[in-house]
């Protein structure tokens, strides 16, 4: 005879299911504006202006739309400009929240506390607080409308700071002494123990920095002027502004344009990405 069912398997079932489709009505909700970005882009402006929310386009206008966003936009200069942009502000918040990150977390010294008090205190702090006087610095020392005025305010991460802060603090103290012993460095037992193990971490924090740097939209409006140096999204409000009017199936292929850096660079990195926010314990 098979053995009958428990009624808690039952209701471990039912509360799994209900537990998924949660997460399945919030990946949907998530993923809809996207969807009906990328049907947008391949469909006629008549069909988009008809106000109608089928989701398949009855005629498929796509090599149109983004011809038209290629030929009027210059999204390649775009989306370089971006990428430098990210680039550089990844490297140099890495080289700079690494070592501040390793110090609080492994050594003793006076004020440690305070300072990743501090630390804290400055995930509080928008961007949008800071942005005069930095303005106005940059203004003075005439790097406005420039690549270096788009990256230098986002030098320093506290984000950074703590993420890692919060990975190396589980790294063994026994290895770090055994290390020691053995005669290294503090600067290179950081950078050839600590770090590589700290790699989905590093990945995470990666992920979010390229998200964040590459979507901004407040501070290139702020410092940028010339088309040249505008990165993506900029570069969409005067592609948005330009000949191309009221041409939403364009708009939209530039946003898809726009966007796919974004997609490939999450499914490259999505099982470091995971792994780096379930280590450090931030849900």
């Amino acid at each position: 005879m098979r053995p009958s069912k428990r009624p808690g398997d039952a209701a471990r079932l039912l509360r799994h299911a209900l537990v998924h489709l949660c997460l399945i009505a919030g990946a949907v909700i998530m993923l809809m504006p996207f969807a009906w970005m990328a049907l947008t882009s391949i469909r006629a402006p008549a069909e988009i202006l008809s106000g109608g929310f089928w989701p398949i386009p009855e005629s498929f206008h796509g090599f149109k739309n983004y011809e038209t966003a290629l030929r009027i936009a210059p999204f390649g200069m775009f989306m370089l400009n971006g990428a430098i942009v990210c680039a550089v502000i990844l490297i140099v918040q890495l080289l700079v929240a690494i070592p501040a990150a390793y110090a609080l977390a492994k050594l003793r010294f006076p004020g440690r506390g305070v300072l990743f008090g501090l630390i804290v205190a400055g995930l509080c702090v928008p961007i949008q607080v800071p942005a005069l006087p930095l303005y106005m610095a940059l203004a003075e020392f005439k790097l406005l409308d420039g690549l270096f005025a788009l990256m230098v305010p986002f030098f320093l991460s506290v984000f950074a700071i703590f993420l890692l802060r919060q990975t190396f603090k589980a790294f063994p103290d026994e290895i770090i002494q055994a290390a020691r012993v053995d005669g290294m460095s503090e600067f290179e037992l950081l950078w050839r123990v600590v770090v590589p193990s700290a790699g989905p971490a590093v990945a995470a924090f990666s992920v979010f920095s390229v998200v964040a740097h590459w979507n901004d939209l407040y501070w290139p409006m702020i410092v940028i002027q010339r088309l040249d140096h505008a990165p993506p999204p900029l570069g969409m409000l005067f592609f948005a502004g330009s000949e191309s009017g009221s041409d939403f199936g364009s708009m939209m292929a530039g946003a898809v344009i726009v966007t796919a850096p974004l997609l490939l660079l999450f499914l490259v990195a999505r099982r470091r990405f995971v792994q780096g926010i379930t280590m450090t314990g931030i849900k």
